[in-house]
């Protein structure tokens, strides 16, 4: 069974809005690698529309951007997409596919299904997802600045405090440092 991989951009601060952190040829070049690493992609449908409003256009070239963001989007084109939705049925971007119907289930099929693991990378949808005590990993980029505003991260709150182990903290040159934390075995032990 796979993991499922929880990943985004956090300011020091908690803030997730996707506009506040470095996007730089460093942070892409991160997110390719994990994306490299991981079997598919999850997302909720605001965070899909929002990816297939723009990177499919990179993809094909009709928007210009620099070689570290022109592969993430190559590779983001080809890679599985998965997409939780109740109100939408329609994915046409390369490769996607909806997920609906028990969101656990789901999950644990699609977790079952691929073995390289699965890049979850929405917001709202990980709350959900860590409600359900589903999510194995956390790979945040923190990024050096505050910003004073929202959203954050897990806002609408959790059930209960998450205990993680570090398996790694990388600076990059731009300030940012590339986090990854798994859940702590001593928690996951005592949830069965």
């Amino acid at each position: 069974m796979g993991l499922l991989i929880f990943s985004t951009n956090i300011t020091l601060d908690g803030c997730v809005d996707h506009q506040q952190g470095i996007a730089d040829n460093e942070t892409h070049s991160f997110f390719t690698r994990l994306m490299d690493e991981s079997g598919a992609m999850l997302w909720g449908r605001v965070t899909y529309e929002m990816m297939e409003s723009f990177w499919p256009a990179v993809a094909r070239g009709e928007v210009e951007a620099p070689p570290p963001i022109r592969e993430w989007a190559v590779k983001l084109e080809a890679k599985p997409k998965y997409v939780v939705s109740s109100t939408r049925d329609d994915f046409p971007w390369n490769n996607s596919h909806r997920i609906a119907g028990d969101l656990r289930a789901a999950v644990q099929n699609l977790k079952a299904a691929t073995p390289a693991g699965v890049l979850l990378g929405s917001v709202k949808l990980a709350t959900e997802l860590d409600r359900l005590d589903l999510i194995d990993e956390y790979r945040f980029l923190v990024h050096p600045r505050i910003v004073g505003h929202g959203p954050t991260l897990y806002e609408t709150g959790l059930p209960s405090a998450r205990r993680l182990e570090l398996v790694s903290a990388k600076p990059l040159s731009n300030g940012v440092v590339a986090t990854h934390y798994r859940r702590s075995l001593k928690e996951v032990a005592g949830q069965h």
